[in-house]
């Protein structure tokens, strides 16, 4: 399989991305849009092999995370659907799918508020629109984290990329600031996406399976998916699946499925 790494101009910031197989005709590419505290690899690095089989891949990292280098900007959801939308500028793609997990759903759906053209189908996977849609305790635990509450496969896969650990801490800091300084989004704004929808969650994820169904209500003709799963491992996120790949397997035909089900 073929892999082609760059980097997208968007002012100052020079956004990473990775294209990992070669187009298909009639169908559209697939952007994968990470999570926090992670990057391409350790977020769907055993994903990627699977969907390349059917379709092309291109994977991006936001500001501050894997190769994206932090430029002090605001970090924001619109800033970073923005930078994706310059990197499909960069690569020539009038238009491709999204699948993002966690924040990176978040950006994801910004991506499809800002720029509906640009996204054919879309894949929200383990997010929420308003503060009460998290498992009891969250918000109490975000505002005492500390970096010794990252799970070491996240620092582990950091560190390969970037050795120093002023990086690490930087990650961190911006990743946790951004999710509390998170504002409810109206069913207003949902109502808004226009691309065929996908909502994701398990039933034992940081997002309450309840809340999932009330996004999926609030987009306009979504789907709803919840599976057996914790917050990433149907994905193969590596601090979720530990490496256990078996959930991912199952979970990745209900995805294909819905992308393709107008191609």
């Amino acid at each position: 399989m073929s892999v082609r790494q760059g980097y997208a101009a968007v002012g100052a910031l020079r956004m990473y991305y990775e294209v990992h197989g070669e187009a298909r005709a009639g169908r559209a590419p697939l952007v994968l849009v990470h999570g926090g505290g992670s990057a391409i690899e350790s977020n769907f690095g055993a994903l990627i092999p699977l969907l390349t089989e059917t379709r092309q891949v291109i994977g991006v990292e936001e500001q501050g995370h894997g190769h994206t280098a932090w430029i002090g900007r605001p970090y924001t959801l619109e800033n970073s659907a923005d930078d994706i939308a310059a990197v499909l500028d960069r690569l020539e793609v009038p238009c491709a799918d999204v699948l993002g997990f966690s924040s990176g759903a978040g950006v994801s759906l910004r991506l499809a508020m800002r720029h509906p053209s640009r996204v054919r189908r879309l894949i929200v996977a383990s997010t929420f629109y308003r503060r009460d849609g998290v498992v009891d305790g969250f918000w109490d635990g975000m505002q005492d984290a500390s970096l010794d509450a990252m799970a070491e496969a996240l620092k582990e896969a950091d560190r390969k990329v970037n050795p120093d650990p002023r990086h690490l801490e930087q990650l961190f800091e911006q990743d946790s600031e951004r999710t509390k300084a998170f504002k409810d989004w109206s069913d207003a704004e949902l109502q808004a996406v226009t691309s065929p929808t996908l909502v994701v969650a398990g039933d034992q994820d940081i997002v309450k399976p309840e809340h999932a169904v009330r996004l999926a209500r609030a987009i306009p003709g979504a789907r709803l998916l919840v599976v057996p799963a914790n917050h990433g491992n149907y994905l193969g996120e590596v601090a979720a699946s530990g490496g256990d790949t078996s959930l991912l397997r199952a979970t990745v035909p209900f995805l294909t499925r819905f992308l393709d089900e107008d191609a």
